[in-house]
């Protein structure tokens, strides 16, 4: 029981510790610059060495990423429990709705900022956006190999990805506060998905004309 216990304990502790980095590491991109900010620099914001630093994050660039796989593997998730009935366009909704509408945090559009200022960071949201995507794919075709082949289950992610993405830099683009970005995401979402549900119906009544 006392080993459980500790466990949990140090569970916590680590926990504890890899959100101050996160949080400390956010600050200090935002205030010096992610270029100008040192690991060193971080790791004293959750009072630990920069060498007990590589135990939580591999790099600088593994903060600002630090929720990616999390969000993915819920997607991933919600895309393998169809439900009866559910259309390819539906259980993208589906996803959509809980796995990145109802997950969006405090620092989604700070981040966002700050990768569109570091080539380095650009480069590797794209390099992720390519798996996230080529992942997603092959997650849909399995829930819906009826319905749609590897292509066509490739093509609606990336139609549904792409929409979200240009509107969001058209957006900000503009100026638009977080607010008005959410809500530029969520109708380029239905405009997609409209497509894609419209898809579908015509693919249905093709069936029983």
């Amino acid at each position: 029981m006392e080993n459980e216990l500790e466990l949990g304990m140090r569970e916590r502790k680590k926990l504890r510790t890899r959100k101050a980095l996160i949080a400390g590491a956010l600050r200090l991109f935002h205030d010096k610059g992610f270029d100008e900010t040192t690991v060193a620099e971080i790791a004293a914001t959750a009072d630990i060495s920069a060498r007990t630093f590589f135990s939580y994050f591999e790099s600088k660039d593994d903060i600002v990423f630090y929720d990616a796989h999390a969000r993915l593997q819920r997607s991933l998730d919600l895309l393998g429990r169809r439900a009866p009935g559910e259309s390819a366009g539906e259980l993208l909704r589906r996803v959509l709705e809980q796995s990145v509408f109802s997950v969006a945090d405090d620092t989604d559009f700070d981040r966002a900022r700050l990768i569109e200022s570091v080539p380095a960071l650009q480069a590797r949201e794209l390099h992720l956006l390519f798996d996230t995507q080529r992942r997603l794919a092959h997650a849909l075709h399995r829930a819906c190999p009826a319905e749609v082949d590897l292509v066509e289950a490739a093509a609606m992610v990336g139609a549904l990805v792409g929409a979200i993405k240009m509107a969001i830099a058209a957006s900000r683009g503009r100026g638009d506060d977080p607010g008005a970005t959410e809500e530029a995401v969520r109708r380029a979402a239905d405009l997609a998905l409209a497509g894609l549900n419209s898809r579908d119906g015509n693919r249905a009544a093709a069936r029983n004309p």
